[in-house]
């Protein structure tokens, strides 16, 4: 008898998680309205979901062991189980041999599953309901187990009925609120996935640029939970609090006020009604704790509200969080969404960037120093200035940082490796305005906006065929957001043209870099743009002792400069640099090669005894010039 009821039990489980599911829809479809390409990401959603989340699942082979056996026998399985209502098929032994196989595997992952929380639970995975999920797991599939074998071992055992008990029992657990249960992200990720804002993340992409905000709306930014686009409250849904991008984020290494995971979960519950939303179970933001009044139409950000002011200013937007996360959840892009409506609607940006930002808005720098001083730094060096309607190979965009004596010895050695290679380069001078980022970042899109039309209204009367920065933030600006406006250059960061250009013997290392030397990858290079190569050419070219640190490539930890978080003065137990700096250390670096204005000040701030920390640009004009 079991045998033949048992296949019905996982239509049974599929109504009843559809009514589950579409107590979700009611809460998503609280979310803006945006338009989707329903067939085109259906279509999609198996390949993202087997190339691009096994990709990132597959950083850690045992969590990917473990998801392979658990979801893959469980929904495999089900699918089996459930094709056992066709006529005959439960009589045939064959089919059950199957489906016990099946289940055997899925059974096996939920031992796995439990093996990750049980005896001892990481910090950075959460509890609740997730210690109770390979119960339930492991109940569901030992009683269909004991029905297959019953299936397979005629005459029917006496079994049969107990197995078919433990299957209805387990599943039933897995379905029961599947609106708050762990099992929820499986819909919404799903969901998610194919409805992802960002396609071209997948299949190798990238899509890092911000989204343009129409500054004609009714409203800038994201106020209440209500306001963000309703396949974003999807996208909140599908964390499965794996907890990578706690583990991953600088911020909350640092201990200031941002635990990435929480905030994606602060979010989850702030589109509920108050006091529905499932109890969070774990790591929280470190040093604080607030209220969580949740609600469609609540402030999202407050001293009261779901999301501490300090949460939203902590962050770097270093992306770290996004290329952890299995479920391709889109942090950086929530954390901007929520600062546009701060800055814009609320005039509330942090106290120290709100003198930065007015500079910006008035003098287009955030000093607002003068901009013909920003080629003070090539005092004694034949750099030409383009003018309007002439032409140049390369044009050379200094950046921010120009205006600093750091960054500008940077821009020196780089002038002088331009022209001992015979490159036909120019920069704006006077004409060049800051790119915009750190107002992008601080949530002030109409500043951004502004400056970017600008600039490229400037680069329009002028001709080249790329241009070069060493600054990964106006790489990014340039190259991956410009375009929305109508700018679209082939821009390269300096390393790139460096490793170009010694590859081709225009510059030729003679006098190699002696000592231990690692490379810090800026967030804005490498995980931004991809850039972890080209650096590691030219210092393979000219360092006789390379070496990593554990955290590097894409996977590197951020310098603590990004996203203006040194202007919110956010409080934590340590300073992010330091933490970087210790990781070099830990490799015994004699020298720290960076390849960004920011990151280099923000490592050379670290006090204490550290290595050196010195640009690839100024290493390598060094090493072909032969002279220390």
């Amino acid at each position: 008898m079991a045998t033949h009821l048992l296949p019905f039990l996982p239509w049974l489980l599929a109504v009843w998680g559809l009514t589950e599911v579409l107590c979700l829809a009611r809460l998503w479809r609280t979310g803006r309205s945006v338009r989707v390409d329903w067939i085109g990401g259906l279509w999609a959603l198996p390949g993202r979901y087997l190339h691009d989340v096994h990709d990132v699942v597959g950083r850690r082979p045992a969590a990917a062991r473990m998801h392979m056996v658990a979801a893959g026998g469980l929904l495999g399985g089900s699918v089996l189980l459930a094709l056992g209502v066709v006529p005959g098929l439960a009589m045939a032994r064959p089919y059950w041999g199957v489906v016990a196989l099946a289940f055997a595997c899925a059974l096996a992952g939920a031992v796995l599953v439990a093996r990750r929380r049980v005896p001892v639970r990481p910090a950075s995975l959460s509890g609740g309901r997730f210690l109770w999920l390979p119960l339930w797991l492991g109940l569901h599939e030992t009683g269909v187990l004991l029905v297959a074998f019953a299936g397979v071992l005629r005459p029917e055992l006496p079994l049969g009925g107990v197995g078919l008990a433990l299957a209805a029992l387990g599943g039933g657990f897995l379905v029961w609120r599947l609106r708050d249960a762990p099992l929820r992200h499986a819909v919404a990720g799903a969901l998610g996935l194919a409805l992802h804002p960002r396609p071209g993340r997948f299949g190798g992409g990238r899509d890092t640029g911000l989204r343009p905000l129409d500054l004609d709306a009714p409203l800038l930014g994201v106020g209440v939970p209500a306001d963000f686009p309703w396949t974003t409250l999807v996208s909140f849904d599908a964390c499965v609090q794996c907890g990578r991008c706690e583990e991953a984020c600088p911020a909350n290494a640092a201990g200031q006020r941002l635990n990435p995971k929480r905030l994606i979960q602060d979010l989850s519950a702030a589109m509920r009604p108050p006091g529905t939303a499932p109890a969070y179970a774990g790591s929280p933001h470190p040093g604080i704790a607030t209220p969580g009044h949740g609600g469609a139409q609540a402030p999202v950000i407050g001293r009261d509200a779901m999301i501490h002011p300090d949460t939203l200013w902590a962050c770097t937007t270093c992306r770290a969080c996004v290329h952890e996360c299995p479920m391709m959840i889109e942090h950086v892009d929530a954390v901007i969404a929520l600062r546009r409506y701060q800055t814009l609607e609320c005039g509330a940006p942090p106290e120290k960037a709100a003198p930065l930002l007015t500079a910006l808005r008035q003098a287009d720098d955030p000093g607002a120093r003068p901009p013909a001083a920003r080629t003070d730094f090539a005092a004694g060096l034949d750099l030409r200035v383009l003018g309007e309607g002439e032409a140049t190979d390369l044009l050379l965009w200094l950046g921010e940082g120009a205006y600093d004596l750091r960054h500008g010895r940077t821009l020196r050695a780089l002038v002088r490796l331009l022209q001992r290679a015979g490159i036909d380069f120019a920069v704006l001078g006077a004409e060049e305005r800051d790119c915009g980022d750190l107002a992008r970042r601080l949530g002030d899109e109409a500043t951004f906006q502004r400056l970017a039309r600008a600039n490229i209204a400037t680069l329009a009367t002028r001709r080249f065929r790329r241009i070069v920065t060493a600054d990964p933030h106006a790489l990014q600006v340039l190259s991956n957001e410009y375009p929305d406006f109508g700018g679209n250059y082939t821009v390269l960061h300096h390393t790139a043209l460096l490793e170009e250009l010694v590859r081709a013997g225009r510059l030729v290392p003679v006098r190699p870099v002696a000592g231990r030397v690692t490379f810090h990858d800026p967030c804005y290079l490498a995980r931004y743009n991809g850039g972890t190569e080209a650096p590691r050419a030219v210092l393979t070219r000219i360092v006789r002792e390379p070496v990593e640190m554990a955290r590097h490539g894409e996977r590197a930890m951020c310098c603590g400069g990004g996203g203006g978080s040194p202007f919110a003065d956010v409080p934590g137990a340590r300073r992010i640099p330091d933490l970087r700096m210790q990781q070099a250390r830990n490799v015994g670096a004699e020298l720290v090669a960076v390849a960004c204005p920011g990151c280099a000040a923000m490592l050379e701030g670290v006090t204490g005894a550290r290595p050196e920390v010195r640009d690839i640009a100024e290493l390598l004009l060094a090493a072909v010039e032969d002279t220390p």
